[in-house]
């Protein structure tokens, strides 16, 4: 369709059709004229416009009744014109905005007319246009006192639509056409940027509306949540922005307090407002009500982008009313600082922006209303802050504390109006006091203890990735949700930030000492004092406060510090130390037998007897946690301090250190990550840095505490942790350290066995970790043989070839040969040449450089420091305590392996601690077998033939007596037996056996008797993991002696028929041959393919 750009052209074109729709209206031509209009360019649409809009409002204002589809389809017609030409003439303007409004309502019924959906939405989509289609300054006169009835019709009309519309749609667009009609439209270029009379003028004029519009808005604001968040957030933006134009604070102080008269009728000038002192008082206690029923709503409404929304109208209010709405200012803050824990990033972020923003326009510390409205509602809220937290649920918690958090980052600096204030701060503190009260029923806290020496020695690495304010979690009685603790924790740094840290510390440290009852939440509150004044994990959002200086900071950490770790407030009962409480009790168990020497039955020490009262769970996990907080404060305080904490390392490192050592789980990993925070603050590496550059300080004290034992019995546990987190640099500085333990050891075995024991643990440990024996790394391979597929990669492969290649008679021959000379070397008929060539042999060379060769050189200081250990493991492998006897057992096995390079120093020793290691295997609790065993594997891994003798003598007979009367209980059992004591002790038998018949090279009849012991153990009635270990065992006697187990298992099974090598030896048939299946087929045959 070819398009009209002149005027002469289109009004040739639209003149008939314009003719035609006065004549006769009807929608067919209405439709008609709107697609001509479609081909007429916008300039000839300009000329044009009157002509055109002629028939269409001429159809608007026939008389009588009109068809709905008439109407819409003229609006729509008229709403396309409107959208391509400007009204340039104010008259035309007003009577187009008249007859549209006209389409809405019912003069009979004096309301919104009963029309459709569609012609509601056509014609707020033309009023919208019209107000658009505006050129230049007539919208300004549109304006005028005159247009006040008409323009008030038009918005109680939309105001019906957004309020009693159920169309979405109809109440987002009646909200948006009232936005444009208020000119507060969102639009960059409509209207321009307004002089103050010019808002004075609309001011004025919209005040008239104020009371409907925010009356009606509040309802829509406060209606159905099911409505939409679409039309709350736009009744909320007309809300602000209209009440914030009509009481700017900048318009009315230019009102002056007579009015002036308007030159209109009388009846228009009695709408007309005067916005003079008490109009702007009442209006304001009058929308102070609607605020609050808005914050109200809006507070919780689900969708966060209401509630950004309504951090916009604090914000625009606040800074643009709060001189009128002066009585508002206590609703908006609250609402504000209600929102700055909200749910929402978004939320949160522009809570925060607009905090920011008035502090740096001193919107409320600059305004003394304001402050003085902050500090009242702050009042308010401590004085029922105990009875709040003691009533609400965590939700209820959760917003009051959000509240709190709010008011003190609104007032910064002026918090301290509060703080003096005694009743107010007992009573801040006493609601902290009592919501952070822990809930010490959870008896976990004590039960979970730490015998694992090596897991503080992993602690660097695993802490290092954490950040330095992670805390234990922790439960509390009035509280379940973590966000309730975390803006805890946020109010307290703030009140040491912005308060004055001298009267809180004060305040805190007079309730830590008044109760136990209220240590730990004080000493909590403490620790984010420290950390609010130090400025860490606080937000700042007033410039040029001074925070408290570093000398001040260390002085009052100096004195928390000598708090925490006096005696009174460090050494707590956190557990009954079954060592010192007296004796043991004796148990009976059924089904778990031992290595005895009798009928093979068990006594299981248990726990103790007490003889005196024992403290209760709930006042050891109070200890627990006090301790656990302390030390979490002392690394907060290291934070806190920096660089600075290096001239309070002397005081604090070595209580840390005790409780890095501690047996309760809990205080050991507090301990290693408060240490793991002072290495962060004072800049060391690494624990073992720490430890290494203040060993002499802290040897020093140890060396000191050891002379006064009774005073300072957790001095073993800070040697213990010296020795897990440090190298062998350390050991120069407490070998004397070391010789003062074991005289301490000596003199005090019966009292103190075990915390000594413990640390010659963990002194070993060290030792072996620090000195590693490099000649004997084969040895640690062999140990490993306990896999079956192990030993077919290290078969020489010359068996397999000589398996492979045909046998001849004269290797028969040479065979028999040499098995009769090994029988009679075996018998003792040794030939004389053999004697003569021993004879003449060399004697050994001896160093002509040597002049002392009997003098012994002096022993390496580890070597030295074991063999001294090892001489009291000896002692007190007998003690009563089975606890004790476990510990000295592994303290006894790292004693061998550190002396394994030192044959002439662990021999003799070995030789001492034989019977009573033996007494351990055969008549003791089946714990302290399991250790004695694998002391043994360690010592004839170590000795080899030196034990052979005493092993077949004393042990082997035990042992497989043992293993066979356990055999039919373990076939019979159940799944549940593999976890029994028993099942332990047989495995760990089955296991050890192979590597001992091994390393101590048994003759053939010891190795017959471990056969016979272990062949029951290869059925396939047994248990799968001991069937393992017994194949494992078989695997070990092939390499001692292959002939003997191959003819031993084909005895017992024999997967093949034997075809002899020659046809003159006789056919050879064993018992196995039988081809029958039997229990022990499957384990047979895998055995006999790893031999082949």
């Amino acid at each position: 369709m070819a398009v009209f750009d002149t005027p002469e052209e289109a009004f040739g074109v639209l003149r008939p059709v314009c003719v035609q729709l006065t004549k006769t209206q009807t929608v067919e031509n209405v439709e008609y004229l709107q697609a001509q209009l479609r081909a007429v360019s916008d300039a000839a649409l300009q000329e044009l416009q009157q002509y055109i809009l002629f028939p269409l409002r001429f159809t608007l204002k026939t008389p009588g009744p009109k068809r709905e589809r008439l109407i819409q389809s003229v609006v729509e017609c008229l709403t396309f014109v409107l959208s391509s030409t400007c009204v340039k003439e104010r008259e035309l303007l007003q009577e187009l905005f008249s007859e549209l409004s006209a389409c809405l309502y019912s003069p009979n019924s004096q309301k919104l007319a009963a029309v459709s959906e569609e012609l509601k939405l056509a014609v707020i989509q033309g009023l919208s246009t019209l107000m658009h289609s505006a050129y230049g300054d007539i919208i300004l006169t549109f304006y005028e006192p005159s247009i006040l009835p008409r323009l008030g019709f038009a918005v109680s009309l939309l105001l019906g639509l957004a309020e009693q519309e159920k169309s979405k749609q109809i109440k987002i667009a009646a909200l948006k056409c009232l936005q444009i009609l208020l000119l507060q439209c969102d639009c960059q270029d409509h209207p321009r940027s307004l002089d103050e009379h010019e808002q004075k003028q609309l001011g004025d004029l919209f005040a008239s509306f104020l009371p409907g519009i925010s009356t009606a808005l509040t309802r829509v604001i406060t209606g159905d949540f099911k409505q939409g968040h679409n039309v709350v957030v736009s009744s909320l933006r007309i809300f602000y922005k209209t009440v914030g134009f009509i009481l700017a604070d900048e318009q009315l102080k230019r009102i002056s307090k007579v009015q002036t008269k308007p030159a209109v009728e009388h009846r228009v000038a009695e709408l007309m407002v005067h916005r003079e002192a008490d109009w702007v008082k009442n209006t304001g206690g009058k929308l102070t009500i609607l605020i609050k029923k808005i914050i109200e709503c809006v507070s919780v409404h689900p969708h966060w982008k209401v509630r950004l929304e309504l951090v916009e109208l604090v914000e625009v209010l606040l800074l643009k009313c709060n001189q009128s709405l002066v009585e508002s200012a206590g609703p908006l803050l609250k609402a504000l600082v209600g929102l700055i824990n909200d749910e929402s990033p978004e939320v949160q972020a522009q809570c925060s922006k607009v905090l920011r923003h008035f502090a740096q326009q001193r919107v409320v510390v600059g305004n003394g209303a304001f402050a003085d409205i902050l500090s009242e509602n702050l009042h308010s809220l401590a004085t029922s802050l105990p009875r709040l937290m003691n009533s609400q649920d965590d939700q209820g918690k959760l917003s009051t504390l959000s509240l709190l958090l709010g008011y003190l980052k609104l007032l910064g600096p002026k918090v301290n109006f509060v703080l003096n204030s005694v009743a107010h701060l007992q009573r801040i503190s006493k609601a902290l006091i009592q919501v952070l009260e822990l809930d010490m029923a959870d008896i976990k806290i004590v039960e979970e203890r730490c015998w694992n020496s090596d897991d503080l020695s992993a602690s660097p690495k695993t802490l290092a990735t954490q950040p330095w304010n992670q805390i234990q979690r922790r439960y509390f009685r009035f509280f379940t949700d973590e966000r309730v603790f975390l803006l805890l924790r946020q109010i307290c740094q703030l009140l040491g930030f912005y308060g004055n840290l001298y009267l809180l510390v004060d305040h805190f440290m007079e309730l830590y000492r008044e109760s136990v009852v209220y240590r730990k939440q004080a000493a909590m509150i403490l620790n984010e004092l420290i950390v609010g004044a130090a400025g860490l994990e606080v937000e700042d959002i007033h410039e040029k406060h001074i925070k408290t200086s570093p000398e001040e900071l260390r002085e009052i950490v100096t004195s928390i510090l000598e708090e925490y770790t006096n005696q009174e407030n460090w050494y707590l009962v956190t557990c009954v130390e079954a060592e010192e409480m007296g004796g043991e009790l004796t148990m009976k168990q059924s089904g778990l037998q031992a290595i005895t020497s009798g009928a093979h039955t068990c006594q299981v020490t248990s726990f103790p007897a007490f003889s005196k009262p024992s403290p209760t769970v709930c006042s050891m996990n109070s200890n627990i946690w006090q301790i656990c907080i302390q030390l979490e404060g002392i690394g907060h305080f290291a934070y806190a301090l920096g660089k600075d904490f290096c001239l309070l390392l002397m005081s604090a490192l070595y209580p840390v250190l005790e409780k890095a050592g501690d047996q309760t789980l809990l205080i050991r990993q507090t301990a290693t990550s408060t240490m793991m925070d002072i290495c962060h603050a004072c800049g060391y590496d690494s624990l073992q840095h720490l430890i290494n550059q203040n060993s002499d300080y802290l040897v020093n004290g140890i060396s000191l505490n050891l002379r006064h034992l009774a005073l300072h019995p957790h001095t073993p546990k800070v040697l213990e942790v010296m020795l897990r987190n440090s190298d062998a640099s350390l050991l120069p500085l407490v070998a004397d350290v070391v010789q003062d333990v074991l005289a301490t050891l000596d003199q005090f075995y019966d009292k103190r066995a075990a915390s000594f024991v413990s640390v010659l643990h963990a002194l070993l440990a060290a030792l072996a970790q620090w000195f590693p024996d490099t000649s004997n790394l084969g040895q640690l391979q062999e140990q490993t043989l306990g896999k079956e597929g192990s030993l077919l990669t290290q078969r020489p492969t010359t068996l397999e070839k000589e398996l492979q290649n045909s046998t001849t008679a004269e290797d028969i021959e040479q065979f028999l040969l040499n098995y009769l000379k090994e029988k009679n070397v075996a018998d003792g008929n040794v030939m004389d040449f053999d004697n003569e060539e021993e004879e003449q042999s060399l004697p050994p060379e001896v160093d002509e450089n040597d002049t002392h060769p009997d003098v012994e050189p002096p022993l390496p200081v580890q070597i030295q420091i074991a063999k001294d250990v090892m001489e009291r493991c000896i002692h007190l492998l007998s003690d009563k305590n089975l606890k004790i006897r476990l510990k000295v057992l592994d303290v006894l096995d790292l004693c061998v392996v550190v002396l394994q390079s030192h044959k002439n120093q662990l021999l003799p020793l070995a030789h001492r601690a034989w019977p009573s290691l033996v007494h351990r295997l055969t008549n003791d609790d089946p714990l302290a077998v399991l250790r004695a065993f694998k002391v043994l594997r360690t010592l004839g891994g170590k000795c080899g033939d030196f034990l052979r003798s005493r092993f077949c003598k004393d042990i082997l007979p035990k042992l497989a007596g043992s293993l066979v009367t356990q055999a039919p209980i373990s076939a019979k059992a159940g799944p549940i037996y593999s976890h029994t004591l028993a099942f332990k002790l047989q495995l760990a038998v089955l296991q050890g056996l192979g590597p001992l018949c091994e390393s101590l090279d048994l003759g053939e009849g010891d190795l017959n008797k471990v056969a016979d012991a272990c062949l029951i153990y290869l059925s396939a009635k047994q248990p799968v993991k001991l069937q393992e270990a017994a194949r494992s065992v078989f695997l070990h006697l092939m390499k001692v002696d292959p002939d003997s187990t191959w003819f031993f298992l084909n005895d017992l099974y024999c997967p093949e028929q034997l075809t002899p090598p020659h046809p003159c030896l006789h056919p050879v048939r064993l018992r196995g041959a039988a081809g029958q299946q039997n229990p022990y087929t499957a384990n047979v045959l895998r055995l006999l393919q790893e031999l082949q």
